[in-house]
């Protein structure tokens, strides 16, 4: 991370860190507040430990100038929380930012759109992660945490975790899914995770610790679907009909 001027800038930064990870927040949550520290620590040189109600007001006008009003609330949230548990400061701008209201319809992906998305993924491990992500209606995070232990076939369920707002819920199990997930199991045995990464190909997906990378996964999501002239925002969510993607393609992930 760049050196700021402000002597106290890197150590109340760590403590922001611990203090991130001590109240149980979602990794991403975590990225997104620390990331929030770093900018307006670099607008002002380190010196964030009394910003004044007129400096928040401008750095705040300059941001949505330039970003999304997502990401200034991202930037809100995470200034208030070093406020609070670093610095045990009162906020001194209550009210100061207040996004437009909106409302967004998803966009729903149709049976036919995955089947072209599914037939058009080469790399099986993307191919079924992308099936099971539309079948199941998870998010992307969701689909590659999941696990061996979390399928129940014999309730013909599936047992999600750390969800949104660090919840666990059960979403129904289809057949085709299950059937599907098997025959992929297979492929690369890897006795936790049914996601394993694919930097050692088949015989190190066995013993991998860790899942696909989200990046590798979301640019090739965005390839397939460039490449199939879909142009819609949201994750391919929607009940299973289509076929499972996986029977006529080799065997390797």
């Amino acid at each position: 991370m760049e050196t700021l001027s402000a002597p106290t800038f890197e150590p109340n930064y760590q403590a922001h860190l611990k203090h991130l990870k001590l109240k149980g927040l979602q990794p991403k949550t975590i990225d997104a507040y620390a990331r929030a520290i770093r900018r307006i620590g670099k607008r002002f040189d380190g010196h964030i430990d009394a910003l004044t109600e007129q400096q928040l007001t401008d750095y705040f006008t300059e941001l949505i100038a330039s970003h999304s009003w997502s990401a200034v609330k991202l930037d809100l949230y995470g200034l208030k929380f070093y406020y609070t548990h670093v610095l045990h400061k009162p906020w001194v701008a209550p009210g100061l930012i207040k996004p437009p209201r909106g409302q967004r319809l998803p966009d729903i992906v149709t049976v036919a759109e995955a089947q072209r998305l599914f037939a058009s993924t080469r790399v099986a491990s993307y191919r079924v992660l992308f099936f099971t992500l539309y079948s199941l209606g998870l998010r992307l995070g969701e689909g590659l945490r999941l696990q061996v232990g979390d399928i129940d076939a014999v309730r013909w369920r599936v047992h999600i975790r750390d969800s949104k707002g660090n919840r666990d819920r059960f979403v129904p199990l289809p057949q085709a899914t299950h059937q599907l997930l098997q025959r992929f199991w297979r492929l690369h045995r890897n006795p936790v995770l049914l996601f394993p990464n694919r930097h050692g190909g088949a015989k190190g997906a066995a013993t991998a610790g860790s899942p696909l990378d989200r990046g590798g996964v979301q640019n090739t999501l965005r390839r397939v679907a460039l490449g199939c002239g879909l142009k819609k925002r949201s994750r391919p969510t929607a009940c299973v009909t289509a076929t499972p993607p996986i029977s006529s393609r080799p065997a390797s992930i």
